[in-house]
């Protein structure tokens, strides 16, 4: 009889760490890009799975799925930051333009806003593992997609190469943009000598392909939204003198000037009340998830009193101190945000901020279990409209505790989802939740820094990012649009007293609300983003979203799974890290000219 031991299979292992690390610090870098060009978040969890079989399988010859399921929880754990953090903080960036006594932001207040919503979402959610993924056994599609990924190694190399290529290409095609070699967009409509207000443009952008690619009809929304507001809503408001041109102007001028006025007075406001309606019907969607997150916390309590805890369970005291760490870093936050709120107040607001994480992130975690869509931009909007009146207006600290709260709900989707992928590849619950509170630091970091970098790119004092940016105003390639910071600062706005818009608001919430019954996940929320986004983008995403939809009538659904998905995935990648290492470099000369 073989006495030897069998050696178990590498886990927490220091090459998973130190991948998942890399990874997941280059996908928060390229996604803050892609959410502020964009509007909405991506997964890492796929691409830092298909890296660690080109790693960890292909390059360092180990063959432990558990131990590629390390490095993707971690990948994916530090880039759930990028759309906590993009979906709130460009709100006061955007808000300072307009507003000087915005202008100081806290850094060190919304450091530890940002870390004690990661931190928090994670102690939070980790007791409810066992009940929603042994005992509920909730879908979390993503999960189960990324666990089928894991258990196809020889797919995964493949996959690897495909992602590359498509990075290289995404690549290539950048610097082609970035040095003129190539146009920024093919403008049709002026070749057809159509007016500024009936634009017809094509974006030339990888990472916007790319995420019509990956999207495929699901995304056809988005791109009818932008056919809406500007060939349908635009042509109305011309004929019927709804933006009457001011006395003088003559010419192609009035062609430019009704354009402008069109998306500033009637485009973007009705794209905000569409993000809004459509966010707030997420959330009312979500209230039944309420029930099923209370039942989940009684079962899991009684549970955790009859069975006592799991060895495969991270031990309850370690929690403790992480759930009193965040709330501490919270309060903190709150105290230092602003001078004029007293110790009562960041008491009340760091209370009422960890009650919110607490539901909001069960609700999440739930929804995202039955269907992989998440209401997080309603979550955090009332999160936020919440602070703003317990901190008696002051919109610094309402956003910086948005901040922690938008973190700390994605956070907890996003750990749950990695929970479901491990339980379904063998791997201990543990070694992820000790991966994840190791490292939950660091996307905040990174997600923080990148949005800071990208706001400082122009070096003149004026804004990197928002609508009102000049790379937006001149419908330039480079153009950030932010569309969910907007819309969060135009409701700030509003809340402040001082919105002329209103009508606009309220009409884009009625029609967000009903489009909102049609069972297509986020339809409203994509329409008010194409709204909010020059059409050039939405356009060329359709193009990609019909190409998707085309191959798989043409190869099949394997093909798209197996094939495009991974390619889209580098395609995205490439142009939002070379995009970022151009601004890197563009800030760094800069700062060596002054």
């Amino acid at each position: 009889m073989n006495s030897t031991p069998v050696r178990p299979y590498p886990e927490l292992s220091v090459p998973a760490v130190v991948l998942g690390t890399g990874t997941g610090v280059l996908l928060t870098a390229a996604f803050v890009y892609i959410n502020l060009k964009l509007g909405f978040g991506l997964a890492g969890s796929t691409v830092a799975a298909i890296l660690g079989f080109a790693v960890l399988r292909g390059g360092l010859g180990r063959r432990s799925i558990v131990e590629n399921n390390i490095n993707q929880t971690i990948a994916s754990g530090i880039n759930t930051a990028s759309a906590g953090v993009t979906f709130v903080l460009p709100a006061l960036f955007i808000m300072a333009v307009t507003d000087p006594s915005l202008s100081s932001i806290p850094v060190g207040p919304l450091l530890f806003s940002a870390i004690a919503g990661s931190l928090m979402g994670i102690v939070l959610i980790i007791p409810l593992r066992k009940q929603m993924v042994e005992f509920e056994r909730l879908k979390f599609p993503s999960g189960m997609a990324v666990a089928t990924l894991l258990r196809a190694p020889g797919e995964g190399r493949e996959q690897a190469r495909l992602l590359l290529g498509g990075a290289g290409v995404g690549a290539l095609l950048t610097v082609m943009v970035l040095q003129e070699w190539a146009p920024g967009d093919f403008d049709i409509g002026a070749a057809l000598g159509l007016p500024a207000w009936l634009p017809f443009a094509l974006y030339v952008s990888a990472a916007n392909f790319g995420a019509g690619l990956l999207s495929g009809r699901g995304g056809l929304p988005f791109a009818a939204g932008g056919i809406l507001a500007w060939w349908v809503i635009a042509p109305i408001a011309v004929r019927l003198h709804w933006i009457p041109k001011p006395p003088g102007l003559r010419g192609a001028d009035v062609a430019g000037w009704q354009a402008g006025e069109i998306y500033g007075l009637m485009l973007r406001p009705l794209g905000i009340g569409l993000l809004i309606g459509g966010a707030l019907a997420g959330v009312v969607a979500a209230f039944p998830a309420v029930r099923g997150a209370l039942s989940s916390l009684a079962t899991a309590a009684r549970v955790a009193r009859e069975r006592g805890v799991s060895s495969d369970e991270i031990a309850p005291a370690w929690l403790a101190f992480g759930a009193v760490g965040s709330f501490v870093l919270l309060f903190l936050a709150a105290s230092f945000a602003s001078a004029s709120l007293t110790i009562g107040q960041a008491l009340l607001i760091a209370v009422a901020g960890s009650v919110w994480i607490g539901l909001a992130g069960i609700i999440v975690a739930q929804a995202t279990g039955h269907t992989d869509i998440s209401p997080l931009s309603g979550l955090s909007l009332i999160a936020v409209t919440l602070m703003f009146f317990l901190t008696g207006g002051n919109v610094t600290a309402a956003v910086l505790i948005g901040v922690a709260v938008c973190v700390a709900i994605n956070q907890c989707a996003d750990m749950m989802s990695d929970l479901k992928t491990g339980h379904l590849v063998g791997a201990r619950p543990r070694d992820q939740q000790i991966a994840q509170l190791l490292l939950c630091w660091l996307g905040p970091l990174v997600a923080i820094g990148v949005l800071v970098l990208l706001w400082q790119l122009p070096g003149d004092g004026s804004p990197g990012f928002g609508s009102q940016s000049q790379a937006c105003l001149d419908g330039a390639a480079s153009c950030l649009a932010a569309p969910q910071g907007e819309a969060l600062a135009a409701t700030m706005d509003a809340l402040r007293g001082g919105d002329a818009a209103l009508d606009k608001y309220v009409a884009g919430s009625v029609m967000g609300l009903a489009l909102s019954v049609f069972p297509i996940g986020g339809i409203a929320v994509l329409v008010g983003l194409a709204m909010y986004l020059p059409f050039s983008i939405t356009l060329a995403y359709g193009v990609g979203c019909v190409t998707a939809m085309g191959l798989e009538k043409a190869r099949g659904p394997a093909f798209i799974g197996k094939k495009l998905v991974p390619f889209a995935a580098g395609l995205i990648i490439g142009e939002a890290l070379t995009s970022l290492a151009d601004a890197v470099y563009k800030v760094g000369s800069q700062m060596g000219g002054v």
